[in-house]
């Protein structure tokens, strides 16, 4: 029925693929480098000539199996924009 309970909190999740979202910014690649702590994990997508990374809890990286060699996309979705001058 694509419904698995989590082992951590009891909640109910949907384990069917996602088909539609609203994030359009899709990197598909492969994951080049995994960096955990017993709270946070780094995580870095190699997507074409492009580099993306991402600080995820260490449990979603657990669950996703993400480890250098797995195909991953990174989905990004942004409300914010940092803006960079030239130094001076």
């Amino acid at each position: 029925d694509g419904i698995r309970d989590s082992s951590v909190t009891g909640v109910q999740t949907c384990a069917l693929p996602i088909s539609t979202q609203s994030a359009r910014n899709r990197f598909a690649g492969i994951v080049t480098r995994v960096e955990k702590d017993t709270v946070m994990a780094l995580v870095e997508i190699q997507a074409g000539p492009h580099r993306v990374t991402s600080l995820m809890s260490r449990e979603s990286a657990d669950e996703l199996g993400l480890a250098p060699g797995v195909r991953a996309t990174g989905v990004v979705k942004s409300t914010n924009v940092v803006v960079e001058v030239e130094e001076r």
